[in-house]
């Protein structure tokens, strides 16, 4: 099992690297500095794209996720996720290039 960056390193990280590329990056939610889940609204020039997030896998392992947007709001999303993960931190990117920022987090488990 590896070990896992704190929470608050993890999300200075992404907000950095999305900033280098020239993109905007916003902490909408802060969650536990350790533990806290990390979940990432993903947009382009404004439009909505989905959500980015870490979720225990089959192999027990946790992998980064990418949820399309669909038929729910962001807005109902973190509703619904702020019910039961207290802890939970949010970051809105808005990139270029969302696909290939999505490929490069989700490959690096």
């Amino acid at each position: 099992m590896s070990e896992r960056l704190p929470a608050h390193v993890e999300v200075a990280a992404i907000m950095r690297h999305a900033q280098a590329e020239g993109g905007f990056a916003i902490l909408l939610r802060k969650g536990d500095p350790d533990r806290g889940a990390v979940t990432m609204v993903v947009e382009k020039r404004g439009e909505f794209r989905g959500i980015l997030e870490r979720e225990l896998g089959p192999s027990f392992a946790y992998e980064w996720v990418f949820k399309p947007a669909g038929s729910e709001s962001v807005a109902d999303f973190i509703a619904r996720r702020e019910r039961f993960d207290t802890d939970f931190w949010l970051i809105e990117l808005d990139i270029a290039e969302p696909e290939r920022f999505i490929a490069e987090t989700t490959s690096s488990g």
